[in-house]
């Protein structure tokens, strides 16, 4: 079991991290910013400043926690002796980023023996930066999260995302043609992580999405969750890749078994 103590440090180190992150992004976003290279398709973006980014925060954890493991949306992935390891994105909404909207993150979290401990998820442009420790309830700054009272799906706002392979990104669409009828509306934000915090801080009802890396997740599902959200994937698995769902408890209740039956967990 973890220790307050260890939680606490760890907690400490990553709002270090992304505050500093945070800032060097924010404030050092050249004017021409252009695309470094490309991931999973031409669409699917890095920048110099996520490799930047990526390259701050893997320092300062080496420095504070050699023994760590690092795994990192940009190529870091290392082995650690101390049973920690930190899943890191540095830049959540790069595409946002790219074109000068303000809708992106980074989002650092730790795990200790396979289990997210702590999340941090810092939002420059917003001001703002959502922290959450396992059993200590989520926080947006000094005040304490919570996510929405429950309301009936047709009254839900809801968030997904589209993935930027092109035949993923069909079969996405045609879910969500399945589910908008049913629900308030549906938006698209661009950066899973500040969705995730959206739903613990009550700005949305739930947030599902297929494809989602373990950086894209970790810190903003631990952060839901610890607000009051439920979050899992398909029926009885936990939020993956197959699929993400965070949401009110009544919202997921009924949201769940939709998107089990429109195949939102497959390509």
């Amino acid at each position: 079991m973890i220790s307050e103590e260890l939680k606490a440090e760890l907690l400490e180190v990553a709002l270090e991290a992304a505050r500093q992150a945070g800032e060097l992004l924010r404030d050092g976003r050249p004017a021409d910013l252009a695309v470094a290279a490309t991931k999973s398709s031409p669409i699917d973006v890095v920048t110099e400043m996520d490799i930047a980014a990526e390259k701050l925060i893997t320092g300062l954890l080496a420095e504070r926690r050699p023994e760590d493991g690092l795994l990192g949306e940009e190529g870091a992935d290392t082995p650690g002796t101390s049973g920690v390891r930190w899943v890191v994105d540095p830049l959540d909404g790069t595409v946002n980023y790219l074109y000068g909207l303000p809708s992106w993150g980074v989002s650092i979290a730790a795990e200790y023996r396979g289990e997210t401990v702590v999340g941090v998820v810092a939002a420059p442009m917003r001001g703002e930066t959502y922290h959450a420790v396992l059993g200590g309830g989520a926080w947006l700054g000094g005040e304490r999260l919570a996510c929405r009272a429950d309301a009936p799906l047709d009254q839900a706002l809801l968030s997904t995302g589209f993935a930027y392979v092109q035949t993923r990104r069909a079969h996405q669409a045609d879910v969500a043609a399945r589910i908008i009828p049913l629900v308030r509306d549906v938006r698209r934000g661009g950066s899973a992580a500040l969705d995730l915090c959206d739903v613990a801080a009550g700005r949305l009802d739930g947030h599902y999405e297929r494809g989602l890396n373990p950086w894209d997740l970790a810190a903003g599902e631990l952060i839901a969750r610890e607000a009051g959200a439920l979050t899992g994937g398909r029926p009885g698995e936990p939020a993956s890749g197959e699929l993400t769902l965070a949401a009110s408890p009544a919202v997921f209740a009924s949201l769940q078994p939709l998107l089990e039956e429109a195949g939102a967990w497959h390509d």
